[in-house]
This record gives structure tokens, sequence and C-alpha cells, in this order.
């Protein structure tokens, strides 16, 4: 970001506002400030002299870059001379005519054959030849790359009366050119094969008027302004042509053989004049365009397009225009999408003070002191001025420019390039920018923003140079093209940024002589010179200049490059094969010192917050920490934000970067790193700064911690390589689809700083192992190299892992019952010693190879183990303790648990799979007998201590029905996994079998109670039996355990209550059980009744009250044993009441009576709660006297009797009512009636006590009493009782007969 920040790119400077023209310049001598140096002269070869036999030859040359060679014609002869061998020929000698001009343009499509990449257009006064050309690259000597070419004939000639020159090809392979004579716009048409309409080859004149011509017949040029250059743009799909007038033509091809004229701008000198005026360096004598030069759309955010240079130095700079242009002309509008016309936004004058080559070679360096960067050095005894230039070339902002020189036999070079001390923000303490050098005084004032926020108007290195002989040609030696980035780009012209990862910039310029190559010096050069400097004069002024020329990181970064080493170090020819370039030792040793020097101290910046204690504040960090990091960023710019792979071939992924590419950065990193490695000082805090704030140096530790992203930046460049070794677009696709997804959506900087990299590289390496296994290749060997080359990206426990997949590997293979069992055991140990390492689903995948394989011990263990390395603190331990609350953060290490416990309980269902089919299992790969691999299997689950495990164990048991055979085996946990919350009915139905079984009765009948009261949705009946199961159990205990005796006494006096009360809620139930669909409350009712236990008070109050039920009233007076005469009368008169039918005869409603009274005497006799006796028998001796016409004599007492009251109470009983005198006994009659119950009474009781096996014994039998009884009876007899008198002599008759 801070590279793509410093440095302004050319249209932003050339548009700062009010600075519509410009002439600041840094001009300097020799020194090591030099912009470009004169790297080598290649001279033209030997061999083409022997062409020149006589003084009467035309000879012509020029360069073409693009397939590296220099052509020279010598009359009709062609000569192309490959300069990077040096005296390589190839000549072409099949055609008559005296070669002219020589152009290589690209191809129509569908025209050549696949091989003929370029067309080379051989150019003669009187014909036009079109010969194919096919190039490879090959290594020439010094292992340097060449290009080696084919010529092939293409029978493709045209004739003309015109000689043609300029000519320059489309991206579209469309040629165009112009001509020598008649300065008119000509293209060059072919085709595969003639038609009707058209020849195979023809020309086409765009000045004039024809079918294919766009201006009409008016325009055509005049003599004097004739195009005298056609300058192609591809990228913009336009041309230029330059006339000799200094008019500028912008065409643009658009249909097959026609041009749309897009704009001409003329009168460029008046606009140049209103830019820049009053300059002397604008004159008409001088102001002859001699070229244009194409500015790359990448160059320029404005959009600055195009370059004009005049002869005297001056250039023009265009860029579309925002509104209407002035002495401009267009036919018509552009159209969307098409070139848009162009305006003249700024003029660059030309350096006034130009020192002159003599002066340069020999240059005075008196006293730095005088002559620092912000003050320029003394002007020239002889400045020279640019008057005569006629060839230049332009790139990335640099310009070289050639004229003759004041000498025969030489020309001079003038060079410019920016110079970013002036133009950049670099962190210098006092930036240049802000003092204008005096240069431009000469050419008049020039304005330009001067506010703090300005931005910097363009200032230029320029010198000229002196070069041999009369220049032809001159271009720029190609470049590898940097691939595009997605990280922010740095302006091109800012090589502070790219100058350790890109060769140096290059041109070639072709003289009579030879072929000078020019080279651009970059900053790095410069510190270069002046450490040279440094150590072998001792002169430190330059070095100190240059940190204040490009400020402390910018150079701290430079000289940890230039110690370190790197592949770009060198400014000449970058080598092929990207060897490193170092310094020699002692100016290695001069790089090292400065940097520790210049890297300072880290600053800690306090920021106090007035009337408070509070402070805050930023760490400045050292220049050595500042420069490690911008030297690290800049060699992975070309890696970092970038896509790993792109799509390759069909349905597959492939590597983003070109090998080459990872090879050099890796190259450059390692340099680093082991530069790192071998001054650890350097990087660390001095010894005497003990002095500086604890806060900073701390700040500084922190920052230092980007070191270690420089290993595994190196290592990740291996990690790729590696797995382009192993086909990477193949692997890619073998990962399942997260993963291939994570990979093709993920950066260089992601695989190296996120976790996402963590995982998408495990992925990739395991899929590359899987390769290995799977061809029964040994894991050690890739283990070895991936540990070796990608340390990070292959742990210890990853190679570990690995070597546990071998040895399933090797078990599966082995026939060897024990070596297949050392196998396993071997790869257990190891898959259990990294197995925090494995995610899940290479846990159950390894658990499939062991089930397979019949190996219990490994199919239980391993799972286990995992579970605990998933977890290691215990948190889901803890989590699942605490009854797994809600909303908690331990969940996930629960849920981990349990995912492995699932995997032993799927390796037992397996096992128990396997053993019930053993039969078919007998051929299998099982080590053992399957019976004894179930058995061994449940023997370690069961011999686990996990008591998580446990319970999960238990539960997968119990749903599979197994529960009693549970109980019987009585392992450890069972007790605790029975009691754990939360409580369910099947667990607690278990627990209290374990009890039984464990010999606890009483805890047995604790959880029987607890059952039956549960709040679970038991019906009232199963309740009750788990009540009766308690009372069973609690009555089991035996009285010595415990010294619980009195305790389980009082719990089985509370059971037997609880069991009372709920039995008569069941009769309750029972009664109601016909009215349980009623609708309202009143069925709701009944229904909870069958849900839950209810309370005495409960059921009478809430059922046996509302719902009058008499009975069930009784049953619960009689249960609870509650005496209330004024609550049991009433039930007794409503049983009565309704036992007696209104108009039915008395002995049917006696018999309703029996019916009613009899079975609740059998049932509550003698409970006085429920059966008031004495009160019962006078409801009953009522109704006989009611009715004693109709009822016989004793139907009171033999009622009693039935509901079984014993005779004596009965007798008390009549003989209380008898005495009484109480209504209705205080008349006669009704004393009578009870006497003569009374006698049936006595004489039922004596034959009852007669009867052999008698329910009364004969020795109880009251004889005296009756005897007396009788006599007073008798006595007191009613005259017309004649039945009942006989009935009590009878008495007495055997009374005295029995007894």
């Amino acid at each position: 970001m801070k590279d793509a920040q410093i440095i302004p790119d050319i249209g932003d400077m050339l548009t700062t506002p009010g600075g519509q023209s410009s002439a600041l310049y840094s001009v300097f001598p020799d020194d090591y400030r030099a912009p470009f140096q004169k790297r080598r002269l290649v001279g033209i070869p030997e061999a083409l002299f022997q062409y020149y036999n006589t003084t009467n030859v035309t000879s012509h040359m020029g360069l073409i870059p693009e397939i590296e060679r220099v052509w020279i014609s010598i009359d009709h002869k062609l000569f192309l001379w490959d300069y990077i061998e040096g005296q390589d020929i190839s000549s072409f000698v099949d055609q008559p005519d005296v070669i002219t001009h020589v152009a290589v343009v690209k191809p129509r499509a569908g025209v050549f054959v696949d091989e003929i990449t370029s067309v080379m257009v051989i150019c003669t006064p009187v014909s036009i030849l079109l010969i194919g050309l096919s190039m490879s690259t090959v290594l020439g000597t010094n292992n340097r790359s060449r290009k080696e070419i084919k010529m092939y004939a293409t029978d493709m000639t045209v004739s003309t009366d015109i000689e043609m020159t300029s000519v320059v090809g489309m991206s579209d392979g469309r040629i165009f050119m112009c001509g020598s004579q008649d300065g008119c716009l000509y293209e060059l048409h072919y085709q595969q094969s003639e038609s009707w309409f058209s020849k195979r080859v023809h020309i086409v004149n765009h000045s004039v008027g024809s079918v294919q011509s766009l201006f009409p017949r008016f325009t055509s040029p005049k003599s004097e302004d004739r195009i005298v250059a056609v300058i192609s743009d591809p990228k913009r799909n336009c041309f230029y042509t330059l006339s000799a007038r200094n008019s500028i033509s912008i065409y643009q091809a658009s249909s097959e053989k026609a041009v749309h004229h897009v704009q001409t701008m003329s009168n460029l000198y008046k606009s140049a004049q209103e830019k820049a005026p009053g300059s002397p360096a604008l004159t008409p004598s001088t102001f002859q365009i001699v070229a244009l030069h194409i500015m790359d759309p990448g160059e320029s955010r404005t959009g600055v397009q195009l370059i004009a240079i005049t002869m005297n130095g001056v250039r023009l700079y265009f860029s579309p225009s925002t509104s209407a242009y002035s002495f401009s002309y267009a036919p018509t509008p552009s159209a969307a999408g098409s070139a848009r016309p162009l305006q003249l936004i700024h003029v660059r004058l030309p350096p006034p003070n130009l020192l002159h080559p003599d002066e340069q070679s020999s240059p005075h360096r008196s006293g730095y002191n005088s002559s620092t960067r912000n003050s320029p050095p003394q002007p020239p005894s002889r400045p020279f001025i640019v008057s005569g230039l006629e060839n230049s070339c332009y790139l990335d902002g640099l310009m070289v420019s050639a004229q003759p020189g004041d000498t025969d036999g030489t020309d001079f070079l003038l060079c410019t390039a920016p110079d970013l001390t002036r133009i950049g923000s670099l962190g210098q303490l006092n930036p240049p920018s802000q003092q204008q050098p005096s240069q431009q005084s000469m050419y008049g004032p020039t304005s330009y923003g001067t506010g703090a926020n300005q931005r910097p108007p363009l200032t230029e290195y320029a010198t000229l140079l002196a070069i041999p002989g009369r220049t032809w040609s001159m271009a720029t030696v190609p470049r590898e093209s940097t691939p595009p980035s997605i990280a922010p780009s740095p302006p091109v012209t800012n090589e502070l940024a790219t100058q350790f990862s890109e060769p140096s910039r290059q041109f070639m310029i072709l003289t009579n002589v030879g072929l000078t190559f020019l080279i651009k010096r970059r900053a790095l050069d410069y510190l270069k010179a002046v450490i040279e400097e440094v150590q072998t004069e001792g002169v430190v002024q330059p070095i100190i200049e240059f940190r204040d020329s490009f400020g402390r990181d910018q150079t701290c970064a430079m000289l940890l490059g230039l110690a370190s080493g790197n592949t770009f170090l060198d400014a000449g020819e970058p080598s092929t094969s990207g060897t490193l370039c170092t310094i020699s030792p002692d100016i290695a040793n001069v790089a090292k010192q400065a940097f520790y020097d210049f890297g300072e101290r880290p600053i800690w910046t306090e920021r106090v917050t007035y009337g408070t204690s509070d402070s805050s504040g930023s760490a400045i960090f050292s220049g050595r920490r500042e420069g490690f990091a911008m030297y690290f960023a800049r060699l992975v710019r070309p890696l970092w934000k970038d896509k790993l792979t792109k799509p390759g071939p069909p349905g597959l992924q492939q590597s983003n970067f070109e090998d080459h590419l990872l090879v050099t950065v890796q190259k450059n990193l390692f340099a680093l790193k082991e530069f790192l490695d071998k001054n650890p000082h350097l990087f660390h805090s001095a010894p005497g700064e003990h002095s500086v704030s604890r806060t900073s140096s701390g700040n500084e530790q922190e920052a230092w911690k980007v070191i270690p992203l420089l290993s595994r930046t190196i290592e990740a460049i291996s990690f790729i390589l590696l797995l382009n070794d192993y086909r990477l677009g193949e692997l890619i696709a073998q990962c399942d689809p997260d993963t291939q997804k994570l990979i093709t959506s993920m950066t260089f900087e992601d695989l190296i700083t996120s976790q996402n990299g963590v995982t998408a590289a495990r992925a990739l390496v395991n899929i590359v192992i899987d390769q290995q296994i799977g061809q029964q290749i040994s894991v050690d060997t890739i283990s070895e190299v991936l540990q070796q080359r990608c340390g990070s990206f292959c742990s210890t426990d990853d190679v570990m892992l690995y070597k546990a997949r071998e040895s399933v590997r090797k078990a599966m293979e082995s026939r060897n019952p024990s070596e297949r069992h050392n196998w396993l055991g071997e790869s257990l140990r190891l898959f259990t010693k990294g197995a925090r390492m494995l995610d899940f689903d290479k846990i159950r995948e390894v658990c499939g190879e062991y089930q397979q394989l019949g190996y219990g011990k490994g199919a239980v263990e391993l799972p286990l183990s995992c579970a605990q390395a998933l977890d290691p603190d215990n948190l889901g331990l803890e989590y699942w303790y605490a009854a797994c609350p809600p909303n908690d953060t331990r969940k996930e290490y629960c849920d981990k648990r349990l995912k492995c416990y699932d995997l032993v309980l799927h390796s037992l269902s397996v096992f128990e799979e396997q053993a019930s089919q053993s039969a078919s299992v007998q051929g299998s790969n099982a080590i053992d007998d399957p019976e004894a691999i179930r058995s061994h299997a449940y023997d370690l689950a069961f011999s686990s201590e996990d008591e998580m495990f446990h319970s999960t164990l238990y539960d997968w048991l119990i749903n599979r029905g197994l529960a009693d055979e549970l109980l019987a085996m009585r392992p450890p946990f069972l007790e605790a996994h029975l009691k754990r919350e939360p409580i369910t009915v099947p667990k607690y139905q278990l627990l209290w079998q374990f009890y039984v079984k464990d010999g606890q009765p009483l805890r047995a009948a604790e959880i029987l109670a607890v059952l039956a009261e549960s709040d679970t949705d038991l019906l009232l009946d199963k309740r009750l039996e788990y009540l009766t199961l308690a009372v069973g159990n609690a009555k089991s205990h035996p009285v010595t355990i415990g010294g619980r005796h009195e305790t389980a006494i009082s719990f089985l006096t509370n059971l037997e209550e609880k069991l009372d009360v709920a039995q008569v809620q069941l009769e309750v139930y029972n009664a109601l059980l016909p009215h349980m669909n009623d609708p309202g409350e009143a069925g709701e009712k009944i229904k909870y009744l069958s849900k839950t236990l209810l309370t005495m008070s409960e059921l009478y109050q809430v059922y046996a009250e509302p719902f009058d039920l008499p009975v069930m009233k009784l049953l619960i007076l009689h249960v609870s044993d509650h005496h209330d005469e004024h609550v049991v009368r009433p039930i007794w008169d409503r049983i009565f009441d309704d036992a007696i039918e209104k108009g039915a005869d008395a002995q049917t409603n006696a018999d309703h009576i029996i019916a009613s009274v009899v079975p609740l005497g059998k049932r509550f006799y003698p409970s006085e709660s429920a059966f008031p006796l004495k009160y019962i028998a006078s409801l009953l001796v009522k109704f006989a006297l009611k009715n004693r016409t109709q009822l016989p004599n004793g139907w009171t007492p033999r009622v009693l009797v039935q509901c079984g009251v014993p005779y004596a109470d009965v007798w008390d009983v009549l003989h209380e009512m008898y005495e009484s005198q109480i209504p209705p006994f205080n008349t006669q009659s009704g004393v009578q009636v009870v006497s003569a119950d009374i006698a049936i009474l006595l004489n039922d009781w004596l034959e009852e006590a007669k009867r052999p096996q008698s329910s009364v014994p004969r020795g109880e039998f009251p004889v005296g009493r009756i005897d007396l009884a009788v006599g007073q009876y008798l006595a007191e007899l009613g005259i017309n009782q004649a039945e009942t008198k006989a009935i009590y002599e009878g008495i007495k008759r055997q009374l005295r007969r029995n007894w």
C-alpha cells in the first residue's frame, strides 16, 4: 500500500494545479547519481563489411527488438543480426530490389500456419514483400536465452510506385504505413486466397478517395504537410500519424480495409506557447516534432496517453479532452468505446544547464558540504543546449533522445528519468520537494502549487552521454512482463518498489559503429556506488546524503537487500537461471553497519490527557524493523494477494504462479533469512537501548514477530512447488467440495497466515500421502521431503500420523497374524500419540479400517483416546457433569466427545454383527474369532475409566434391550448413571432392580417410592404397583444393617399409609370410570385422578363429596380412621334412603337394604368411623317396626349377623334398645318387637354354638348370662307373644340340656 502511494504517477505530476508547464531538473556530474550508464557496446559483425565491396552501395538498418535482431540492408540483401549472440547473422537475398525499410508485425488470424507467429514486412521502392517468421527460445552461450528464428516464404508481394516507410502493425494483424514521396496513409491488406473482388495482397490508400477510403478527396494531404511517421497504440486499438508540419492525427481501425479518423491536432506550437508563455525554448525554428511515444495505460491514472518530442527537447503531453478542444479537427464524434480526442495538457521544457559530456568525464567533487542534494552544483562553464534531436525512445517515464555530437563520429544522448527523491514522499526529515531548484530560470518562471498538501511537480534527473557513431535507431530492451497481481501496484516510476524483483530497464541505440546498451541506474545502484566509496576512500558524506535523500526506511530496506543478496542485484543483464547476486564481504560489512546505524531506535510518542493520569501513545518503529518489513513486502508482492490457483485444463485447477517466479522469490527470501540467521544482533535492541521507553521497546519486539513470517513464506513456496510436482489440479479434484471451494478462493497470504490455510494444506498433504499409500510407496520419503522443505506445513505430528496410516496399510497386506497384530498395534500407538491432530472424518475412517480388520482394541481405544484429546481441558466433561446447561460454550467439546463415543458404539455393533454371522466371516481379514473379538471389544469398553462414555454405553445397551444383562454385570458407573439427572422412569426402574440385586432393599424401596410419586405419565395402577413393591422391599430390610432400623420402620409406616390412600384412590377412580368422558371439568378431574397420587382430603373434597359417592366416603372415613358422627350418619341415612324404593312392598325394600348394608358391614365392621353399629342397628329396627306386619321377627339381628357383627355385639345393641325407654322403645309394642328379635338372635346363636365346627366356640358361649336374661325377657313378655315365649323357653331347655 505504501509503495502504491509514496510516488505519484506521471499524470498526477503533470496535472498539478497551475502546472501547465515545467522545467525542474536535477543535473549532477557523472557521480553516483548519474541516472543512466553505458553498459556495453556490441560492434557490427565483421562478416558484414565484405558486402561493402564498392562505394556505390545503398544501406539501411534498424532494430527489431521483438525478435532480438538488428536488420541491415545492403542493396537488395537483407541481414538479420542476432545481437544477443554477437556475431550470428542470417540473410535473405531472394528479391532483386534495394531494401529501404523492414518491420515485424503480428499475423492476421487464419491466414498462415500456426508455426508462423510474426510477419516480416520488407519494403523496396517498387514493392512490399511479406515473410513468415517462427520463433523458439533456446539457450545460447553463458546460459543466456536467445530467440531462434525461421523464415517462411509466403508468396505474398505487391508492387507499388511509392516507397513505403514507418510500417506498423495492429493487434489484429492489420498493417499501416506511409509513403515516403507522397506522405499518404496506406494499408497493406492480405488474405489467404484471392476472391472475385479482391486480390490476395493489395494496397489501400486511406488518404486519397477510394472505395476503402474515409476522407473525401478534398482532404488529401498537401505536399508540405505529408505524413512522415505512423505510430501504433495496440492497447487502445488506435494509431497516430505525424505530419511534416507538426500535425498529429488519431485513427482507429474500423471495418475491413477502412479506418475511422478520430481527430487531427494542429497549431500545436500556439498551444504550447499558451502553456509556457515566454519560454525561449519555444521558437518556430526549433518547434519541429521528431517523434511520438505511447504512454502505457498503466502509467497514468489521469489518462495521459501520448508524448511528442521536438528537436530541441520540448515534450508535449496529451490526454483525452474533458471538454471542447481547440486547434483540432474531428470530422465525426468518436463512437462509444472508441478512441477519444486528445488535448495538450502539459509542456515539459528541456533542461537549460546540461553538463557537456566532456565536463562529466572529469567531475569536480570538491566538498560535499557545499554541493548537497538541496543545493545544486555550480553552473557548468559551458552548458549544453539541445538543438537537433533526431531519434528518441520512451519507457515508463524514462526518455532517451539522440542528436549529433559536436565532433564527427559521435552522438549525444539526452537521458531523463524522474527524480524520486524530489517527487516522492519517502519519509525524509526535510523533504526536498519543498525546495525548488533554480535551474528553470533560463526558460522563465514556471508556476505550480506550493501548498503543503499539493502534489509535487515533476522533477527529473537529466544527463548527456556521448556514444560512438551516428544513430540510426533506438529501442527498449524487452523485459519479461511481470504477471498482473491483485496487490496494490506501485506506479511504474516507483523503481524503489520493483528494483529487487525486476531487472533494470535498458535501451539499445543502433549506430553505424554498433549497438550500445544503455542501462537505467536504480537507487540500489546509487547506494552500491556510495558504499563502495565509503569502503575504498572512507568518505561517509555520500551515504549520509543518500539516507537524507531517500529517507531512513527506504535506505534501510535497500541496505538489507544489498547485504543479503538478491537475484536482481546486478544492474547488468538479468541472469536467466535466477542466480543469486551478492556483493563482496567488505562492502557487505559496510552495508550491515550502515543498516544498524541508520536503523536508529524505536520511539514512543506519549499523549497525556490534561487533568488526568491517563496516557496513551504510539510507537514509531526503528528503521531496521521498517526496512525489513518493506523489503520483505516487496519481495513477496508478486504472490501475496493473488489466488493460489486459476482454472486450468477442463475441470481442473492449476497453479496461478509460474515455477520460475516462485523459485526467484524464494531464493531472495532465503538469502534474507540466511542473513538474519547469521546476524541476529541487527534485529534486536542494542545493548545501550535500556534508556528507551519500555513501551516502545516492547512494541518493537512485538513488531519483530514478523520475522517468523519469512520462514513460513519460504516454506509455503516450497509447498506449492512440491504440490505442482504432484499435479496440483488433480490433488484439488480429490478433495471434498468444501475444501475445493476453500482452496480455489484462497490467496497466497491466506495459505500462510490463516487457519483456513492450515486446513487446506493439511487436506492436500493428506491427498498426497493417500496417493503414496495407494501406490504402495513408503511415506518416509515424502515425509522427509515435506519436513525438510516445508516443515511448518508438515509437522512431526503429521509425519507420525502418516506412518500410522502406513502401518494400517501394511497390516492389511500382511498374511501373518502375528505380524499383522504388530502393525496394528504400532498404528494404534502412533494414532493415539497424534490424536489431537486427527479430524473426526479421519478418526472414523481409521475406525472403519480397524473394524474391517477385526481389531477390537483399536476400534474401541482410538476413539476414546481421541475423545480425551479433543477435550484436553475436560470442558466437555464438566458440561456433562453440570447436566448440560443451555447456551454454554462448553457444549462444543461435549459434542466432540459424543461423536467419538458413537464410533465406539458403532464398532461394537459391527463386531456384534460379525459374531452373529461368524460362519460367513471365516475367510475374512479378521485376526481372531469374531466372538472373541466381540467379547474383547466389550471388555475394553467396560474397562474404560471415562464415566461419560460409560453413561453413553449404558444408554445404548438399554435401548437395545440389554438392560437385564447390564444389571447382571453391575459395572462400576451404573449406579451413578441411573441416578444422573435428568431422572427418567426407565432409569429408575433399572435402579431399584439394581439395588435389589445388590442386596439393598431399603434403597430399592426408596427408588420405588420416588417412582410412584414422580411427575411422570405413569398410570395409577402402575403407581400402586410401585408402592406395593416398595412396601414389600421395605419389609425385607434387615434389622441390623447400617443402624437404620427406626428410620426404616418410619419409612415403612409412611409407605403403607400411602399405599392405603392409593388403594382408596383406585377405588374412587374405578367408581368414576364410567363418567371419564363426561364433558367439562368433571371428565378432566376423573382423568387427572389416574395420573397422580392424591391425599385423603383431596379424594374426599374433590371427588367423593362433589360426585356424591357415599360408599367412597365411608371408605375414606374408614381408611383415615376419622370419627365424626355428624359426617357418617348422614351418609348412612343416604344409603338407606337410596335403598328404599317408593311404592315397593316391604319385603322388596328389605332386600334392597340387605343388598346395600351387608357388603358394607362385611367390609367396614368393626370400624366405627365407617360402620357405626348402634346407629345402623337403630335404622334397621326402625325399618322393621315400620313394616313389622310384613317382615318376620329377627330380621334386624339376622341382617347384622350377615354383616359380620358377632352375636354378642348384636345382642348388646338390641338389649340396650330394650332397656333404653327411648322412642320408639318407650312403648310396649316397640319393646315387644325388640324382644322378639332378641329371642330369634339368641336362638340362632345357640344353634350356631351347638353346630360342629362352629365359628362360636362352646366355651365362649355366655350360658349363665343368657339364662338370666331369658328369665328377664320371659317375665316382661307381653300376653300376646306366645311365639316369642316359646322360643325363650326352648332356649332355656337347650341351655340346660347341653350345658
